[in-house]
């Protein structure tokens, strides 16, 4: 009953609206432009007002859709054609052809200018997805690496203009690639227009955010917020004094960050203008930083609420009605059960985002390659729900942050482990401290108290990759397996900048007064170009690391099985060195994966994956398979990628 009647409500504000809509439209994009967005705003509909109405009360429709309306307005004409392609192949980000590069356009060429310049390089390893970290104009001093936006619509001037990323964005759509940006939507820096306005009492920015006169309420929430930086940052909360006393700023990060307040409506208008802005300039896929933390519930952590799902719900809707080619990404580093609603996994669909980080793929690939065991990681996963047919994960073996060991308790009594155990063995040998490791990191944000910790480190230094070249063979191998699975357990793949040339810890960050404490810019370096002159030289670190790389990408590009959308699932197999899984997609048959943790040769019963004449080796790290008396047979640190004949 309650829907029907949301429904009724939803299409009588249609109605309503639709004559003056219609000619309003029809006289600013013309008729056949005006028709598809018409078409858009009724399909988007329900996914628009349902949730507003959920969390907001009485849905402003009008408004709304008037700023989409002036935003397709404003869409130049290269996007609208881009916009007509994607529509007519709406799952275009599912392709098994997409391979996305992640890094900061600083640290990568020095400027915006010169990420164009550099496309070439990106091209040549098979890249058509760029995500350039944060970029927008940041408050000056300490940002939280660029985190902290003071201004949305304007870029970094170290990097360039807003004028500079249209163009970079623009050359990428000439070579099929797609943009990738940072919003962050928890919170802006302390200096952005909204928080000053806010700050100096202006009533139109009167609710934009959250401050308290006492700790009378901060302390309340406190009791069920974990710290997100325990040591540096403690609470969620930092005092402020102005003319009238104290005020207790809400501030989840850093006390320069002021969390948004999403329980405004005006919040979220600015925000999707925002997005809709920033659209019109070339984004093809925005990196929602920071969603999980959006509604504020006393007596909960303040993750993952419902309504923040119905807020990105209603953002998704109202942007895909303006620029039906731009899609979101969730940039939820949470719980698996958790994790699956931001691609829309509830009870009955709802879109969201479309992509979002396989979080616990990464965290399994460190734990086997620590254990030598693979069977947390098909334990882990095989628990995980399934993702929406429309949704798809970006998968990695390493990022810009650290890696914290989300392993949950059940997860690790089903293999005869301890988690707390395990996760302080994790961090004692990727930080270098347990006894016979390989790797090189460093603990980050080590909580004394609880002796929790996170590991820094690049994904060659953590491998045991060194300038040794006795360390290349064995570590390029490990670092191989990883990507292995990454490519092909479904979804995009991300390159970690720097990882296709092996590059190790960069520690000249000891030297920068404003980043020496905070380790994770060992593995943020500057791309050494020097390194990358010698990608071709199979005699070289990057020579070996770079060619494997190219054949995952080369092999991936023809398997339809790997495209977004199908079906993955673990195998169980009789070797716990072994990772094995399954993907399945209608129009290609079966595909699977092995990859063996181990440094010594492994078997696996054949029968298992199937491999009785009707399956052959695509890629593998040593050759075809071979199967013996009825055993699959892998190299040390092997995997092999099988398809169906």
């Amino acid at each position: 009953m309650a829907g029907s009647s949301v429904r009724s409500r939803a299409a009588s504000a249609f109605e309503a609206l639709l004559p003056s809509l219609t000619a309003d439209a029809t006289d600013r994009l013309g008729r056949s432009e005006a028709l598809a967005f018409l078409a858009r705003f009724e399909t988007s509909l329900l996914d628009i007002y349902e949730p507003l109405e959920v969390v907001y009360g009485p849905v402003p429709l009008n408004d709304l859709v008037r700023s989409a309306l002036d935003a397709a307005v404003e869409r130049p004409d290269d996007l609208r054609e881009l916009d007509r392609r994607r529509e007519i192949d709406p799952r275009w980000y599912q392709r098994a052809r997409q391979v996305g590069y992640v890094c900061y356009a600083d640290r990568f060429a020095g400027s915006l200018h010169a990420v164009a310049d550099n496309l070439d390089y990106l091209d040549e390893l098979g890249v058509t997805y760029l995500h350039l970290m944060p970029l927008l104009e940041p408050r000056p001093g300490e940002n939280d690496g660029g985190y902290a936006v003071m201004n949305y619509r304007a870029v970094d001037p170290r990097l360039g203009t807003m004028d500079d990323l249209s163009t970079l964005a623009g050359r990428l759509h000439e070579r099929n690639m797609s943009l990738c940006v940072d919003l962050v939507l928890n919170h802006t820096a302390q200096e952005h227009p909204w928080a000053e306005a806010w700050w100096a009492g202006d009533p139109a920015y009167a609710d934009f955010y959250m401050s308290f006169p006492d700790r009378e309420m901060p302390d309340a929430y406190e009791r069920t917020i974990v710290p997100v930086f325990p040591d540096r940052a403690p609470g969620s909360f930092t005092r402020f004094d102005d003319a009238d006393g104290e005020r207790w700023v809400w501030t989840t990060f850093w006390s320069y960050q002021w969390d948004l307040n999403w329980a405004s409506p005006n919040v979220f208008r600015a925000m999707l203008e925002t997005i809709l802005w920033l659209a019109n300039r070339g984004v093809d896929v925005f990196r929602l930083d920071a969603v999980p933390f959006l509604w504020k519930r006393l007596g909960t952590t303040c993750l993952n609420e419902p309504e923040v799902h119905r807020i990105v719900q209603a953002l998704k809707a109202l942007t895909r009605v303006a620029a039906p080619g731009v899609i979101f990404k969730a940039e939820a580093i949470v719980a698996p059960d958790d994790l699956v609603p931001y691609l829309g996994g509830h009870d009955r669909y709802r879109p969201e985002c479309e992509l979002a980080y396989h979080n616990q793929l990464m965290v399994m690939l460190w734990s086997s390659l620590a254990t030598k065991d693979a069977r947390l990681m098909t334990q882990s996963l095989a628990r995980m729900k399934p993702i929406p047919a429309e949704a798809t994960w970006v998968s990695y073996v390493r990022g810009h942050d650290d890696i914290g060991w989300a392993i949950s308790a059940e997860d690790a009594a089903a293999v005869g482990w301890d988690w707390w155990n395990h996760r302080n063995f994790l961090n004692a040998f990727f930080s270098g401290r347990f006894t016979g490791s390989y790797a090189q990191g460093a603990l980050f944000q080590e909580n004394p108290d609880t002796g929790d910790a996170r590991i820094s480190g690049s994904a060659a230094s953590l491998c045991g990759i060194t300038d040794d070249p006795a360390s290349w063979p064995t570590g390029v191998r490990r670092l191989l397996l990883l990507h292995s699975v990454a490519f092909a357990y479904g979804g995009i793949p991300l390159i970690y900048m720097g990882d296709e040339l092996g590059m190790r810890n960069d520690l000249s960050y000891l030297d920068d007064e404003a980043r020496r404490d905070d380790n994770r810019w060992m593995h943020r370096p500057r791309m050494d170009w020097d390194a990358a002159a010698r990608r071709h030289d199979p005699a070289t670190l990057e020579g070996r690391v770079y060619a494997g790389l190219r054949e995952l990408i080369a092999a991936r590009k023809d398997l339809l099985a790997l495209r977004g959308g199908g079906e993955t699932a673990t195998v169980g197999v009789d070797n716990g060195h072994v990772f094995a899984w399954r993907r399945r997609h209608p129009r290609s048959g079966t595909f699977v994966g092995l990859a063996n943790f181990s440094e010594q040769p492994q078997t696996v019963e054949a029968a298992a994956i199937g491999h009785y004449g009707w399956l052959e080796t695509a890629l593998s790290s040593d050759g075809p398979l071979v199967v013996r008396e009825g055993r699959a047979h892998l190299p040390g640190l092997g995997f092999v990628w099988l398809i169906e004949r």
